[in-house]
């Protein structure tokens, strides 16, 4: 018998993950931004032939701004540098940093949405007044302001944490100016959560309010923070492209919005380089809409009562 229990319950969840796989996949939404997400990250972890490394997307390699053709397969920048292999390198850095970045903030907003919901009282009264300010200033402006200090405090050039010390300021500026929408989302479930007979059974067991919080509550809160996240990236994305594009990125570890900064600066607009403006842009575009639609087709999944498959 001791055997047969742990077997059955991992046929069980092996069941709930391919029943909840199958739902996730009927959205059209699903299948198409997950197919554009996979194309994007197999081309950056994997880049094989197209492109070489770091050293060789900073080396000429070609004539100015030179069109596509057989050889620069998105043409040539301003510098000679093949533009294909730009794109790849910052695919690796826009993606790191999104990915940071919404993880920091999905830390931040859930912690602060638990705690708030919880306790209640003027814990939630205090806590929910910092979260209005954060949610009321938009979080690219707060990035914008908070960036070039931190850059300046921690000096340029600097390696934190195996990041550059411009990227290193845009990850957390973007991690800690982005949680506020998450926390209220959080927050909303926790009151609800906090009343279920489940936790009064808990508090009646002795157990402590973290153990709750960690055991019992964040386990239920799991499907909202999946659907929210994924739209957190995408906004991550954004800002971090926005950011970069001003001239808070990193020259020397370009992303997809330095791409998109040294081509403004280069003039290949007027110089009708559409190649060098594009392709950055329709990277960012694609992948946010990625996230977009994953996040969407995700909270259609977990709520059924809202499910409207295409």
């Amino acid at each position: 018998m001791s055997e047969t229990f742990p077997t059955h319950h991992r046929h069980v969840r092996r069941r709930a993950i391919w029943a909840f796989l199958s739902r996730f996949f009927e959205h059209g939404s699903a299948r198409l931004g997950v197919a554009a997400l996979t194309f994007f990250v197999v081309l950056a972890a994997v880049p094989g032939p197209l492109v070489g490394p770091l050293e060789t997307a900073a080396t000429a390699t070609g004539d100015f701004l030179t069109s596509p053709d057989s050889q620069h397969m998105l043409g040539t920048d301003e510098a000679g540098r093949d533009v294909l292999n730009l794109v790849v390198h910052g695919a690796r850095i826009s993606l790191t940093i999104a990915l940071i970045a919404t993880m920091i903030s999905l830390i931040v907003g859930t912690t602060v949405g638990i705690a708030s919901g919880y306790y209640g009282g003027k814990v939630d009264v205090w806590l929910m007044r910092m979260t209005d300010f954060f949610f009321v200033v938009p979080p690219f402006v707060l990035a914008l302001v908070i960036a070039p200090v931190f850059v300046e405090v921690m000096g340029r050039g600097r390696e934190i944490l195996g990041f550059r010390s411009s990227l290193f300021v845009v990850v957390v500026v973007i991690g800690l100016t982005s949680w506020s929408f998450i926390a209220r989302i959080i927050r909303s479930q926790t009151l609800s959560l906090r009343e279920r007979p489940f936790v009064d059974r808990a508090r009646v067991a002795g157990s402590s309010d973290l153990s709750i919080m960690m055991r019992h509550i964040l386990p239920n809160l799991v499907p909202q923070i999946a659907a929210n996240g994924a739209l957190v990236v995408a906004n991550a994305i954004y800002i971090e492209t926005s950011l970069s594009f001003l001239g808070l990125g990193d020259p020397l570890q370009p992303s997809w919005g330095t791409l998109l900064s040294l081509a403004q600066r280069a003039g290949a607009a007027s110089a009708g380089a559409w190649w060098y403006l594009g392709a950055p842009g329709l990277c960012v575009l694609t992948v946010s809409l990625s996230f977009v639609l994953i996040g969407n087709a995700l909270d259609d999944t977990f709520n059924p009562r809202r499910r409207v498959i295409p």
